[in-house]
């Protein structure tokens, strides 16, 4: 089990302006915490150490330990904004965890036994690549499973279809979509090679 811990440093020089010259001279990137029964805080992370982190992907969807100025508390990432272009993070907004509350948290999805439909002449195309759960801290999954090895040629699968793990829901299901995850289809023949094959 990986132990999942950023250091931050709480942050007073707030704006634009500041959030640049973070980047730039300091190597570290702009954050917000909040929820919980406390006040949003700005705060500043060393850019490398957060990178490092998620390189993982299971660090998306697992309770990470924020430690502000020697200050712990459990979090969750909300959101990152990468650059672009060059994909490095430029600010993160993380979720307090209270314990026992409900939390909504982005969790990526592993599709397995994709060869099953691919032998029997089916191309697959993903989708979706993450979904959004809600569930308790102690309850969110690392990722979620969608098994194609029943999957035949014409078959889309959508979020109804799949098995959610205990005590997890799925929040576009909540919200009456059935949103498609993958779909099998007959390979797309290029129309030069109809033409040659008459």
């Amino acid at each position: 089990m990986t132990d999942f811990t950023l250091n931050a440093q709480a942050r007073t020089d707030l704006g634009k302006g500041a959030s640049r010259r973070l980047r730039r001279l300091a190597a570290q990137i702009p954050a917000v915490v909040y929820g919980g029964d406390k006040e949003a805080q700005s705060l500043t992370i060393v850019a490398k150490e957060i990178a490092k982190l998620f390189e993982n992907e299971a660090a998306f969807s697992h309770v990470i330990e924020l430690n502000v100025d020697g200050t712990k508390q459990n979090v969750i990432v909300k959101a990152l904004q990468r650059h672009p272009a060059k994909q490095f993070i430029m600010h993160a907004d993380f979720v307090r965890v209270v314990a026992g509350q409900k939390l909504t948290a982005i969790v990526p999805v592993h599709f397995v036994n994709e060869e099953a439909p691919v032998k029997k002449g089916g191309e697959i195309s993903h989708v979706v690549s993450e979904i959004e759960v809600s569930c308790e801290a102690k309850d969110l999954p690392e990722f979620i499973e969608v098994d194609l090895a029943k999957a035949e040629i014409g078959t889309i699968i959508h979020l109804s279809d799949l098995k959610a793990p205990k005590g997890v829901e799925f929040v576009a299901l909540a919200h009456g979509d059935d949103k498609a995850v993958a779909n099998v289809h007959a390979p797309r023949v290029a129309p030069e090679a109809e033409g040659a094959a008459e």
